[in-house]
């Protein structure tokens, strides 16, 4: 069992009574089944949202999340997919709403440890910490250059651990584009990634 799979498990075991992954929001009362919602999927969707905005204004937008979630109830069609998809789609969406400073971020840390790579010293335990800046710095150069859609995409099946089908409920997309897009975001990290270690090496 990867780790994905095993994070999934948790999730899993973690909600109340097993919570019914296609809920009918429009018709239930709406405390307890948000409470049963938020019971679920708040810690989880805490942690992906903290490690794209940070800690902090992930507490804020679970809480506005669940809020959006609970107005738009019946817009959510229990038919059509699970509700982890729908809630990651909110979120998301709300995400969107700091994503020039999540770039500006990814561009910051960029200069900051090509700053640094430049003029340390060479030796010992020096060499180690500036070799885990330049993958830091390359990763977030690389983040920095995909636009929001293929961001989203990569973020949401790497650090939320959706699968693609959950993905395109979640962007409203179909999920044979979401394949595309991740397979696409993919070849773009890797020949960036390959790109700057050539340049290093001029």
């Amino acid at each position: 069992m990867n780790r994905i799979e095993e994070r999934r498990a948790e999730q899993e075991q973690r909600a109340p009574g097993a919570a019914d992954p296609r809920p009918d929001l429009a018709n239930a009362e709406p405390t307890a089944a948000f409470a049963a919602l938020f019971d679920a999927y708040a810690r989880a969707l805490h942690g992906y949202l903290a490690g794209r905005v940070g800690v902090d204004v992930a507490d804020d937008l679970v809480a506005e999340t669940f809020l959006v979630a609970l107005r738009r109830r019946a817009s959510y069609d229990p038919a059509q997919a699970p509700v982890r998809g729908w809630l990651y789609g909110i979120a998301t969406n709300l995400v969107r709403n700091h994503i020039r400073a999540e770039v500006r971020g990814y561009r910051a840390s960029a200069r900051v440890f090509a700053l640094r790579e430049a003029g340390a010293d060479h030796d010992g335990q020096i060499v180690d910490r500036l070799d885990a800046q330049r993958h830091t710095r390359q990763l977030a150069d690389g983040l920095a250059g995909l636009n929001e859609q293929e961001r989203d995409v990569l973020l949401l099946t790497s650090w939320a651990g959706l699968e693609p089908t959950e993905v395109a409920v979640a962007l409203g997309v179909p999920a044979s584009t979401i394949r595309s897009r991740l397979h696409r975001v993919r070849h773009k990290l890797r020949a960036h990634l390959r790109t700057d270690e050539e340049n290093r090496d001029d």
